[in-house]
């Protein structure tokens, strides 16, 4: 068991991050990821060799969805947001900061877990494409219009925010 803990603890501060990314809410995130150590640590004896890395992330992902399954929706507070971007009291960057994890909270799931995976958690495309399983060409294309939305919500964010729409080149 001690080499078991060795080799997971160092994957639970990426793990927090990707739950508190998907979830936008520190306590239901921390226990996503208690979730996920426990089946991990109870599946150990039936894990295939491989990237453990995308297997917790998979296990992770999938205990996430089968969480949004159940309840279809999660009340985000302002903390909540505050906890995730760790911004201090500048009031322009808590904007920037709540328009960004609005945009990703935006994303349709599966561009939102590629998006995470790739620029959060600086996974390659084939560990993404492992823990997703599907195709890297399926990541690059979803991480592709992830980007494009976001950018194009970030450019509606500041005028959103002051209510002017204004046209943006």
């Amino acid at each position: 068991m001690d080499d078991l803990a060795v080799l997971i603890e160092p994957q639970i501060p990426a793990l927090r991050r990707y739950a508190t990314a998907l979830l936008r809410q520190r306590e239901a995130a921390d226990d996503l990821v208690q979730d996920t150590l426990e089946r991990a640590i109870r599946a150990w004896p039936q894990r295939r060799e491989g990237d453990l890395r995308a297997w917790l992330f998979a296990i992770l992902r999938n205990r996430y969805l089968e969480g949004v399954r159940r309840r279809r929706g999660i009340e985000v507070g302002p903390e909540a947001l505050m906890e995730i971007a760790e911004v201090g009291v500048d009031p322009e960057a808590a904007v920037g900061a709540r328009d960004v994890l609005d945009g990703i909270a935006a994303l349709p799931e599966e561009q939102r877990s590629v998006l995470l995976l790739v620029a959060v958690e600086d996974m390659s495309y084939a560990e993404v494409a492992a823990v997703l399983a599907i195709p890297v060409g399926t990541v690059m294309s979803r991480l592709s219009r992830a980007r494009d939305r976001m950018r194009a919500f970030l450019d509606l964010a500041p005028a959103i925010v002051t209510g002017h729409l204004r046209r943006v080149k």
